[in-house]
């Protein structure tokens, strides 16, 4: 109604919650009555210790400081993700953040690297990409007025706690207590209160479900019903655990494919977070367990826990007056350190739509296909990094090389096979840069290139590409290393870090 506040309620803490509360009070706080309910009975998953670029978006819409938040946080830089034993057992590919070389209205720069290694003119593709060259050199800094194509490895849960801070001076109210009881209008079954433990009841107009895989609003109050992925991604589980950094943090995610699934290695500043992601039909908990312990660095500082999980996604993101956000609206493995961006794109969408008069349908309608096209572009690029491989070595690669995977991933695949082409769909994540570099890590180099590039003679060709990789050499040779730039720019505030 005109003059009164929309009461929202965000059930879950955690990364979902927290973030989605800072976005509501500071950027909608005037027309909006927000209480987070949580329980500090309740763990959070709490592993995706690794980010994307996109969410400079968010923290700008914010107002946050990067280097408040990277020090805050243990934050060290990412630019991108370091792929070792995915087209087979010792053969590594990075697929970084930031744009290969230079397009033409034609093509993409790809058209012509190919034909440079036709010729004989050329580098790893990667050396005309300045992040790409950064992250392998150790290297980084932030430049004034450079582009933001770079992301973080932080404390997810030191960021929650800061988001919380944050969200508490624009004046969410957080209540403590586990919710036992979610109780619907009988008229409509839209939801109406949230029952906690200590009997007080907390009603609303509009419920965020930050509740995790649990999903206690969307799917076991509202049964909203979830498609299963788990034919096109099959791993399920996932074991993770802290250890004591050893060595030089460098500026990417390792990604280390092992024989039924594969392993994560995130520097922090003060520790590294660790984690290996299987498929139970092929290693037993114990199995996965044993490969992780003889595959980190440094001393365990937490004792290891095992997450359960389903890849796909909710049938309706929006159902009635309940929104999921985060793991309860649907869940994709991070591969590639895509769940924070996923929150944030659905916080952002909630807010360009907002039922601030009441719910609209077309409204509701239009959040819940744009976040399935979004997660369907995501789960199509994750799949590509599985079906294409090389691997021989056991049974796990060898059901990833014969399943069938979506129609829209194999028409991508074929167009790049053949000729080099790559097109970006609409508002997707994953751009041309991204598809190139994992297709040809993967393996996949594409039978013809553009012929418009055959407009360029040799001597012209060879001047061209050799301009763009010393101009991204000479870039990069004049970054510090990168610790040296952290312990700089943002060096933690942290004196307890868990």
């Amino acid at each position: 109604m005109e003059g009164q506040k929309t009461r929202v309620v965000i059930a879950g803490g955690g990364t979902a919650g927290w973030m989605t509360a800072a976005a509501l009070t500071k950027l909608m706080g005037k027309r909006l009555d927000v209480v987070l309910v949580e329980s500090d009975q309740i763990g959070t998953v709490g592993v995706g210790e690794a980010t994307i670029p996109t969410l400079h978006i968010f923290h700008r819409l914010l107002g946050l400081s990067e280097q408040e938040v990277m020090a805050a946080t243990n934050a060290t830089f990412k630019l991108g993700i370091m792929f070792e034993n995915w087209r087979d057992v010792g053969k590594d590919y990075l697929h970084s953040f930031g744009f290969l070389g230079k397009d033409c209205w034609a093509c993409g720069f790809q058209h012509f690297w190919l034909k440079g290694q036709q010729r004989g003119l050329v580098s790893e593709i990667g050396d005309y990409c300045s992040e790409h060259l950064a992250a392998r050199s150790g290297r980084f800094a932030v430049l004034p007025n450079q582009e933001y194509n770079h992301a973080y490895h932080m404390d997810a849960t030191l960021y929650a706690r800061f988001l919380r801070r944050f969200s508490e001076g624009f004046g969410v109210r957080r209540v403590e207590g586990r919710i036992v009881e979610v109780l619907q209008r009988p008229e409509d079954g839209h939801i109406q209160s949230l029952r906690l433990d200590n009997g007080e009841q907390i009603a609303g107009d509009l419920f965020i479900d930050c509740t995790g895989f649990r999903a206690l609003l969307i799917e076991q109050t509202l049964n909203t019903g979830y498609d299963d992925w788990s034919h096109w991604l099959p791993c399920d589980s996932a074991i993770a655990v802290q250890t004591t950094s050893v060595g030089t943090p460098p500026p990417y995610t390792r990604s280390i494919a092992h024989e039924a699934g594969w392993q994560w290695r995130i520097p922090l500043q003060n520790r590294t977070g660790n984690g290996i992601v299987y498929c139970s039909k092929y290693w037993s908990d114990d199995e996965a367990m044993q490969v992780l312990t003889d595959n980190i660095e440094g001393t365990c500082l937490s004792e290891p826990r095992v997450i359960k999980f389903r890849t796909g996604t909710r049938r309706r993101h929006w159902n009635k007056n309940c929104v999921a956000i985060g793991l309860s609206s649907g869940f994709l493995e991070p591969l590639e350190s895509t769940s924070i961006h996923l929150i944030q794109r659905s916080i952002i969408r909630l807010m360009q739509l907002f039922p601030s008069n009441g719910l609209v349908d077309a409204d509701m309608a239009e959040f819940n296909a744009q976040t399935l096209e979004e997660m369907q572009n995501i789960r199509d690029f994750l799949v590509l990094h599985y079906k294409v491989t090389d691997r021989q070595d056991s049974r796990f690669w060898a059901h990833c090389q014969r399943m069938p995977i979506p129609e829209s991933l194999a028409h991508r695949i074929a167009m790049f096979s053949e000729a080099g082409k790559v097109f970006k769909h609409g508002n997707e994540l994953f751009g041309e840069s991204s598809w190139i570099q994992v297709m040809m890590g993967q393996g996949i180099m594409p039978s013809h290139y553009h012929p418009v590039v055959d407009m360029m003679e040799d001597g012209e060709l060879e001047a061209f590409l050799g301009n763009i990789r010393s101009t991204v050499k000479r870039k990069v040779d004049g970054y510090p290393p990168h610790l040296d730039f952290v312990r700089h720019y943002c060096p933690s505030s942290v004196k307890d870090a868990d």
